[in-house]
């Protein structure tokens, strides 16, 4: 027997009744929709004492005795409906019994109130769905972020306006299309699934084809079949699609994601460049009107020409670090630890600038600019430059401090790629997860000969987020990757044990408190003034993300109640999802000496409690009550 409400029980009953009286809604097909309400109230003066059929949700009702207002919600905006009882008779009782959700078909004539509200006199009304859910209250709509997320679908019933970012959204991939289809190039598909998931330094997902018996991966980059076609013929094609990447999830990053790779013979990375400049600047002046945007309060030119600047001048300027000077991979180790850095076995000189750059440089890239000169070490795929070998003809684009674009003057020498898969090899053995895998086939197409192409990916997701203005990946994604909850993880178990079995343990699971062991209490006082010194806050979390080669590490970014947000590391990824503790409230003491951990100040520690269960050590953050605002100091 299901658990229901008296609400919901209630709206079963009214449907029960519904089908006993011959008024099933559910054997509705189709509904005539001609008009819809924003077009109505845009013409009034068309529509005025005309005849119109809608359709939408139920989103309000107001009853006055024999009549009644109802809001009516459509694909374009809201209208108010006005219903008689001399008009409808028998009918308006069926009105009245409406729920909010209720989805209905109405004709009627358009006028105005004498409040001056544009409305529909209802003349025939028919119920099209019942709605057996309760929508969240009027005024308060959903403002739990993850419920958002899980349910997209009250979400953009409750908060219309954020269709308008999808609706955008589409807008913006049209708009990237038809700027490449106008340079003559041809949108191609390749396979999701392979052997081999290459064109990237990233982990896959892995699958098993069970006709084939064989284990396959989803593709983390789209490149190397690109760059097949552009061996076999074709001078410029592009592919807009998802990838998947078996990494963190964070503001930034889904693991399912939407990106852009396109490929041109004959061709090198600078005209690349001028392909992401002028791309960018179109797409905005096509959806925005304007290439002068501001995005989260920070104003941003994406007008060409972007500014250039080399890996090592960037170094240079903003850490301080004639990177020139370094002769030796010796050296260059040597200066990592000297800056906090944690080398690891694999890493050389060419590892060291690139993490340098990470750590000093990203940061300061908010305005538009193309980062060029990056070691052959980290660019697998790219042409050496014929000048300076240890270094490629690639370029980063980078705005408002993220990356944005990868392009490169494809490498097109079969011997020399050969021998960087195979170095990429070692360093998969040495500890790279992320090193590129051997694709033999791939070189074999080289062999066959590459002309000289250049190759460019963009992250379409991220565009979208900086022309929405939208601060996380999860708004411009319809359906971003979560965590199964409650019953559909219940009820999914059995089918993907190994898929749910770690989630969320210690919340999901009954505890055996006789299998708990804890540390005995402390015997030794400590005074008042001691314990007064530590500065418990209560914290609430703004962002929450891996931090990257940490397999324990998560980084909050903390709103502690000051006007400065407080970054802490925290060795908990073992136990939490960084995006389920994102809008979590914690607790930290915020007074501790700033640590360097991986390369980050840690400003603090989170809170956590800490037993032993069945032999194990279990962990739990210490969560607050979301109402207790953040730099609430413990007492």
């Amino acid at each position: 027997m299901e658990n229901l409400n008296e609400m919901r029980l209630m709206r079963r009953q009214k449907l029960q009744e519904l089908q006993d009286a011959g008024k099933n809604p559910f054997v509705h097909e189709k509904y005539d929709v001609k008009e819809y309400s924003t077009d109505i109230k845009d013409h009034y003066s068309d529509y005025e004492g005309k005849e119109v059929s809608v359709a939408g949700r139920i989103m309000s009702k107001r009853g006055h005795g024999k009549i009644m207002f109802l809001d009516l919600q459509d694909m374009k905006g809201r209208i108010q409906l006005f219903a008689r009882k001399d008009v409808l008779e028998e009918g308006y009782a069926d009105v009245k019994a409406w729920d909010i959700g209720d989805i209905v078909g109405i004709k009627g004539e358009v006028f105005t109130t004498q409040a001056g509200e544009v409305s529909i006199r209802v003349t025939q009304a028919v119920l099209l769905s019942k709605s057996l859910q309760i929508l969240p209250e009027k005024f308060h709509g959903l403002k739990d972020t993850d419920l958002r997320y899980r349910q997209r679908y009250v979400d953009l019933i409750v908060n219309p306006e954020n269709k308008e970012i999808f609706i955008k959204r589409s807008k913006i991939i049209k708009a990237i299309r038809r700027f490449l289809d106008d340079l003559g190039y041809l949108e191609v598909d390749t396979p999701i699934l392979g052997t081999v998931a290459g064109g990237a330094n990233a982990r896959p997902f892995l699958t098993h084809h069970n006709a084939l018996d064989i284990d396959m991966q989803m593709r983390i980059a789209n490149e190397l079949f690109l760059k097949r076609l552009i061996v076999g013929g074709f001078d410029k094609v592009y592919e807009m699609g998802k990838m998947f990447r078996n990494e963190g999830i964070d503001t930034r990053h889904n693991p399912e994601f939407t990106n852009i790779e396109l490929y041109q013979a004959y061709t090198d990375y600078e005209e690349m460049m001028r392909i992401t400049e002028n791309m960018f600047a179109y797409v905005a002046q096509e959806v925005l009107g304007t290439a002068k945007i501001n995005y989260q309060g920070v104003d941003i030119d994406l007008t060409p020409p972007w500014r250039r600047i080399t890996m090592h001048d960037a170094v240079k300027e903003y850490a301080g670090i004639d990177f020139d000077q370094v002769k030796t991979d010796q050296e260059a180790l040597e200066l990592a630890k000297e800056k906090g850095l944690k080398p690891e076995a694999f890493w050389t000189k060419g590892h060291v600038l690139s993490e340098l750059f990470e750590e000093y440089c990203e940061e300061k890239l908010v305005q538009p600019t193309f980062v060029i000169g990056h070691p052959v070490e980290i660019s697998p795929l790219s042409k050496r430059n014929p000048d300076h070998p240890e270094i490629t003809q690639r370029f980063e684009a980078f705005i408002n401090t993220w990356e944005f674009a990868n392009a490169f003057s494809e490498l097109n020498d079969p011997i020399d790629q050969k021998g960087r898969f195979e170095k990429q090899l070692e360093d998969k053995k040495e500890g790279d997860d992320e090193a590129h895998p051997m694709d033999y086939d791939f070189i074999n197409a080289l062999e066959v000969g590459l002309p000289p192409t250049g190759g460019l990916g963009i992250g379409v997701d991220r565009m979208i987020m900086l022309l929405t203005d939208q601060a996380s990946i999860r708004d411009i994604i319809l359906f971003p990757t979560m965590k199964p909850i409650g019953l559909e993880k219940a009820e999914n178990g059995d089918l993907s044990k190994d898929t749910y079995e770690t989630y969320d343990k210690l919340t999901t699971e009954k505890i055996d408190f006789s299998k708990v062991k804890v540390e005995p209490i402390f015997e030794d006082m400590v005074d008042f003034d001691t314990f007064s010194k530590s500065d418990f806050r209560v914290v609430k979390v703004k962002n929450c993300e891996e931090v990257p080669k940490s397999k324990k590490l998560l980084k909050f970014t903390l709103d502690d109640g000051s006007e400065k947000e407080r970054v802490i590391l925290s060795g908990i990824k073992e136990y939490y999802s960084a995006e389920s503790l994102i809008g979590k409230t914690l607790l930290a003491i915020c007074n501790l000496p700033p640590r360097k951990m991986m390369g980050i100040n840690s400003e603090g520690m989170i809170i956590s409690a800490i037993c032993e269960y069945d032999g194990e050590e279990k962990l739990n953050l210490i969560m607050l009550d979301d109402n207790i605002p953040a730099g609430s100091k413990l007492y």
